[in-house]
């Protein structure tokens, strides 16, 4: 009998799948490293064919693909007026809005390097930014300037002083801000000033697809965030392959709800409904009650999910449906990662079915997986092996190192077995694919090369993500490196231990970690829970589910119930403050709940309750 999926559709076969593949490949090689071709070009070229047609639509506003071109092109001029040139990094710190799109293209028609930077981020945080980049210049949206100030004003020696800081007026226009220059009143004015007419081509006669376009910073779930690479053929290529990929078209129309400093939203989605002449409907922020009704005014037909926002929409009370869901909808597809099997399973049965394409890579990787059959949790298929750079090898979360064979070369995985994922580098003049880029710091880019990985001489990026495959080749994300703890002689993985748990009644999110205990070798499991407004935690409900979902070695020792999750602004969960902390009651506003096996509950933290179960108090050991 053949394996069916959510749909009743017998598993797709090697070939059908390696078919898919293909076609992703032959897109990706459409751009060649040394062609005279950039993001700009992209740009020009859909604003000669598409003229009329709606690229933006934000709030009532509606901007075509000429219109946009035009906008880029005042600023372009606005930016060489101001001393920038091809080659210069500029940092931009906005939140999503059109604007956004306007200086980023416009930038970009100079040739110059456009650093995003976290809209939210302030002090040390920010002024690390800002150096890694190396910004000739940064341009700051009103709506950010109040966090720039601030950190002006907290930080002495602050690289934000060191270079100018022009002000991007909004449409929704707060005070001028003393400590930014404007960059122009006349942005808020349509650019008036500025010529809608821009020589682009001459600017950016010296560049190729290869040239650095982007600086995008990874999430720092475990640090200060680092400054990915990303060049003009990588952007482009992103696009020409999500495109043939969902099969996208003039009439789709994209949804970008995550912010647009982020990898998602500014490569994949846009890239994508760039390469096929789309509409992209922008919201300021992810807002999980106006999702559908922005799918359903707009006809959204495609959708980027990172994180837990499809966790936040199906646990959102929707009333008017009582709690059915949506599914008079034009969504056609998702593609994004981090849905497990579960809360895909319960996203088809509330929202109906769509193509959901679940993947696996990162912002800085050079290879990566997709789920091209929606076979329900897994993140990408490997159908033929010569086809690829991806490899799984042997990693042992006891011992944090890979493990090798006789002869010093590394071992691969097979169907069953966790590992860490790598992609072999490849640089070759015809094609881009394999490339790692790195960093913009080049002690950073050397960490994440692994040499003499199969044959002496090869070279490997690596990911620091565990996963692990199955008899039929599909793949199945395990946990972050670090992120596995060990207690009690087992192995644990923080995200199979909150996939298990997310189904608690009123749970909000859940992040799962393990914390020093004294005296105690490896980590227990802690989770740190926040409920939705208006529900409170049940320590019975709570240990019931563990008891049901878990083996006892694998169930949370200790609780701690937040008000507010402590997340990157990807959604993306960030544990090591939590880590440090513990359970440690001092200094630790939210309550704590202590594991008691023999009440069969969870109990609030004292002194007695941790001696009734044999732990000591929590210090750093």
């Amino acid at each position: 009998m053949k394996i069916k999926n959510h749909s009743g559709v017998p598993l797709a076969s090697m070939e059908e799948t390696q078919a898919k593949s293909d076609k992703r490949s032959k897109a990706a090689q459409l751009i060649k490293p040394y062609a005279k071709y950039t993001i700009a070009d992209r740009v020009e070229q859909q604003a000669q064919s598409q003229q009329d047609k709606t690229f933006l639509v934000y709030n009532d506003q509606h901007f075509s693909y000429a219109e946009v071109d035009q906008r880029a092109n005042q600023v372009a001029n606005l930016a060489a007026s101001r001393g920038l040139n091809a080659g210069d990094v500029c940092a931009m710190v906005l939140e999503n809005r059109p604007e956004f799109f306007f200086i980023w293209f416009g930038l970009t028609k100079l040739g110059v390097i456009v650093a995003f930077i976290n809209s939210q981020v302030h002090g040390a945080p920010l002024s690390h930014a800002i150096k890694e980049t190396e910004a000739s210049a940064v341009i700051v949206g009103e709506e950010c300037a109040h966090l720039v100030s601030k950190t002006i004003s907290d930080i002495t020696d602050c690289s934000l002083l060191q270079v100018p800081l022009w002000l991007a007026s909004d449409v929704e226009k707060t005070a001028a801000n003393k400590d930014l220059e404007c960059f122009d009143s006349n942005l808020a004015l349509n650019y008036m000033d500025y010529s809608r007419e821009f020589d682009s081509r001459v600017a950016r006669k010296d560049i190729t697809a290869e040239t650095p376009s982007l600086l995008i910073f990874t999430s720092g779930t475990t640090g200060l965030p680092k400054a990915a690479i990303y060049s003009h053929m990588r952007w482009l290529c992103s696009g020409d392959v999500m495109s043939v990929t969902i099969d996208a078209t003039e009439s789709d129309v994209f949804y970008v709800c995550l912010p647009m400093y982020h990898g998602a939203a500014a490569t994949s989605v846009t890239s994508t409904a760039l390469a096929a002449g789309a509409s992209i409907v922008v919201r300021r922020k992810f807002s999980v009650r106006e999702f559908w009704p922005d799918v359903q005014q707009n006809g959204i037909t495609v959708c980027q999910y990172i994180g837990e926002i499809c966790r936040y929409l199906l646990n959102y009370d929707d009333s008017k449906n009582q709690g059915q869901g949506v599914k008079d909808h034009t969504l056609r597809c998702m593609l994004g990662a981090g849905l497990s099997a579960e809360s895909w399973l319960s996203w088809i049965n509330k929202f109906g079915e769509m193509d959901i394409y679940e993947g696996w890579g990162s912002t800085e990787a050079n290879t990566n997986l997709i789920n091209l059959d929606n076979y329900i949790g897994s993140c990408g298929r490997v159908a033929d092996w010569s086809k690829t750079n991806f490899r799984l090898v042997k990693f042992n979360t006891d011992l944090e190192c890979h493990e090798k064979d006789a002869d010093g070369l590394y071992v691969p995985c097979k169907s069953g077995e966790v590992g860490e994922a790598i992609g072999m580098i490849i640089n070759h003049p015809e094609f881009g694919g394999g490339r790692f880029e790195g960093y913009t710091s080049s002690n950073a880019t050397e960490k994440k090369i692994l040499a003499d990985v199969f044959t002496q001489g090869d070279a490997y990026w690596r990911s620091g993500d565990l996963l692990r495959f199955d008899d039929n080749g599909y793949f199945y994300f395990v946990d972050r490196i670090g992120d596995t703890y060990r207690w009690k002689s087992e192995n644990v993985s923080s995200q199979e231990v909150a996939n298990e748990l997310s189904g608690l009644a009123g749970l909000e999110l859940i992040n799962i970690y393990g914390v020093q205990v004294p005296e105690h070798e490896g980590r227990a499991g802690m989770a740190a829970i926040v409920m939705q407004q208006g529900k409170d935690f049940d320590p019975n409900a709570f240990y019931a589910l563990t008891e049901a979902k878990l083996p006892r070695y694998a169930a949370p020792q200790f609780v701690r119930v937040s008000s507010v999750a402590d997340m990157t602004s990807t959604f993306k969960l960030r544990k090591v403050d939590l880590q440090k902390q513990g359970y440690n009651p001092i200094g630790c506003d939210d309550p704590i709940y202590i594991r008691n096996d023999k009440l069969e509950t969870y109990v609030r933290y004292s002194d007695e309750a941790l001696t009734a179960v044999g732990l000591p108090p929590f210090k750093q050991v």
